[in-house]
């Protein structure tokens, strides 16, 4: 169901190390800043099909559609570890995972459709975007004291769903975000957010799969473009160092790592950028 990669043995350890280090990187993320890891997975996954000769026309596809194979997983246990700790807001997760999930469904058809270089332009825009609200962001900014009762707040939940399916991420930089807006302190911000990813993650991951059926090229091991060598290695990792970050949240401040979150972001943004203009 893909090509054949020649892999020597050497070149097979330093793959595997790979994807278990950015699996372990991806884990502690979920758990100390809620995010699912689609923003450290995808450009790993990125240039890791590239060194294997995966084709141009289909790379971006495959590294969108593995890392959501991962996402929802290490989403839902970093859910399960906050709301352990009393950190989560079950009611806000309840009112608004079906309009999340109506987003994730509307970005995988219009996944289906686009081009890599349509994938990579989002990373560039929305990527960049993300940056900056991690590295300006201020606690103190606030809409009022309470998320409103308004349709607007279920808007703002389909695009969260359509826009990280598109980016393979849990969407939990803009729940966060919509949540301090409003006062909601930053731990049960993060916790309640873990919470939309598997509402993102698995229709993403099995649109992907529909999208890539049979398509020629695909790196061994791969349905669709999911490949499940890959997932199957950064998973086990990115689900036992989960835990770990949910410690961190409770025991460390986030600014020097929101900083050095947005710092990554932005420079993933320009690796994509350049692939544009090459």
């Amino acid at each position: 169901m893909g090509l054949d990669l020649a892999l020597t043995n050497s070149n097979l350890v330093i793959l595997v190390v790979s994807l278990a280090a950015a699996g372990i990187l991806v884990g502690i993320m979920s758990g100390l800043l809620g995010i699912g890891g689609g923003g450290i997975l995808v450009p790993v996954l990125y240039e890791t099909f590239g060194a294997l000769g995966v084709d141009d026309a289909i790379r971006m596809h495959m590294a969108v559609g593995t890392s959501l194979a991962v996402v929802g997983a290490t989403s839902l246990r970093s859910f399960l570890a906050h709301r352990a700790r009393g950190t989560v807001d079950t009611a806000l997760v309840r009112r608004l995972a079906v309009f999340v999930l109506i987003g994730a469904l509307a970005g995988v058809v219009v996944a289906s459709h686009a081009d890599s270089r349509v994938l990579r332009g989002l990373w560039v825009v929305l990527g960049t975007v993300m940056a900056a609200k991690l590295a300006f962001g201020r606690d103190d900014w606030r809409l009022g004291t309470e998320i409103p009762k308004s349709i607007a707040v279920e808007a703002y939940a389909v695009m969260v769903g359509f826009v990280s399916v598109l980016l393979s991420i849990a969407g939990a930089v803009y729940m966060v975000a919509l949540m301090t807006l409003y006062g909601r302190p930053m731990l049960q911000s993060v916790g309640t957010s873990a919470g939309f990813g598997p509402f993102i993650a698995v229709p993403g991951m099995l649109g992907f799969i529909w999208a890539g059926w049979g398509v020629s090229g695909a790196p061994a091991l791969s349905l669709g473009y999911v490949n499940l060598m890959g997932a199957a290695i950064i998973l086990p990792a990115s689900l036992l160092a989960a835990p770990l970050g949910v410690r961190l949240a409770h025991g460390l401040s986030k600014r020097t790592l929101e900083l050095a979150f947005a710092g990554f972001l932005l420079l993933v943004s320009m690796r994509f950028l350049a692939s544009l203009l090459a």
